[in-house]
């Protein structure tokens, strides 16, 4: 390496070094990109306020959302990549809509992973006063008449769960997309559709009101704020679909500036507000470093392109 390289090299390690140390110089947006309304966004804003009091700056909060996830975190790939800007999101976005629309520029390559921040512990609910009361016995009322349901948006991970009922089980249901939980959740308490498939933390207030029955989920254990409710596995229905919640950064984010995003993170998954907020909303709390939560990325990413193949998906 020539002395002018060297030069040229320790001025640009200098420059990042100084922007980490001076970050963040001004208010930080944090890119929420679903409706407002959910238990979720509760959480993600208690992040939101543990962020500024540890670093120091202001979070803005912003709902930006449309396209599975696709509209907001787009906004995010697109930023200037200084760590002032990121996205809390679960994985649909970065992992799923590639596959299916062409040039999103939300591909894994397009982001720098912060951490994961909880699991999106994904359930099938219907109305109180539902006859059904089991997931068998929403895939045998399937089997006799044509049911609809509703989700945050067309292949979303909890749309996919149900595909992986249909999948296991040869039953087949008309599915409604909707753009978040909220609004389908809102239609199936009116009756106009049969069942939905949620987070569980947005039909939680529901549930515990008594309005909505939580039939399953689908993650490897129960839910432990509904340890009555079986998962689809226990229930005999062989569909698992885990969903995890992230905070992501745009690519060529400076390192020293992702490691302190990374701690003040991991700081405030340990913070008791926000360890309340989560409780009081049901979310399950879920931290991943930012190795651990990249590499998942990655493989999950490269998992659903041919479980998307299966389901017939062409990219637009």
């Amino acid at each position: 390496m020539t002395q002018v390289r060297r030069l040229a090299l320790g001025a640009a390690l200098a420059l990042v070094a100084n922007a980490a140390q001076s970050f963040p110089d001004r208010p930080m947006t944090m890119v929420l990109p679903y409706a407002p309304g959910s238990g979720a966004d509760a959480f993600s804003r208690a992040i939101g306020e543990h962020f500024a009091r540890v670093l120091g700056q202001p979070v803005v909060h912003l709902n930006r959302d449309g396209g599975s996830g696709v509209v907001g975190m787009r906004s995010v790939a697109t930023s200037p990549p200084d760590g002032h800007t990121f996205g809390l999101t679960p994985m649909t976005a970065i992992v799923v809509q590639p596959h299916m629309v062409r040039n999103t520029g939300t591909t894994p390559d397009n982001f720098a992973p912060i951490c994961g921040t909880n699991e999106n512990v994904l359930s099938v609910v219907v109305r109180a006063d539902s006859p059904i009361r089991t997931l068998p016995e929403l895939v045998a009322e399937g089997r006799r008449r044509a049911l609809t349901f509703g989700s945050a948006g067309p292949n979303s991970l909890p749309q996919l769960a149900v595909w992986r009922v249909q999948r296991a089980t040869g039953v087949d249901f008309t599915h409604v997309p909707f753009r978040g939980d909220p609004p389908h959740l809102t239609e199936l308490m009116a009756g106009r559709l049969d069942f939905s498939a949620s987070v569980v933390s947005s039909a939680s207030e529901f549930i515990n009101a008594g309005r909505l029955r939580l039939l399953a989920v689908f993650s490897e254990g129960r839910a432990g704020d509904y340890p009555d409710v079986p998962t689809a596995r226990e229930q005999g229905v062989d569909a698992l679909q885990f969903s995890q919640v992230g905070l992501y950064a745009p690519a060529g984010t400076p390192e020293p500036v992702l490691d302190r995003l990374e701690a003040a993170c991991r700081s405030g998954l340990e913070d008791s507000t926000v360890r309340r907020v989560a409780a009081g909303t049901r979310v399950v709390v879920r931290y991943m470093s930012r190795a651990d939560f990249t590499r998942m990325i990655r493989s999950e990413y490269l998992a659903y392109g041919p479980i998307l193949r299966e389901l017939g998906v062409q990219p637009e």
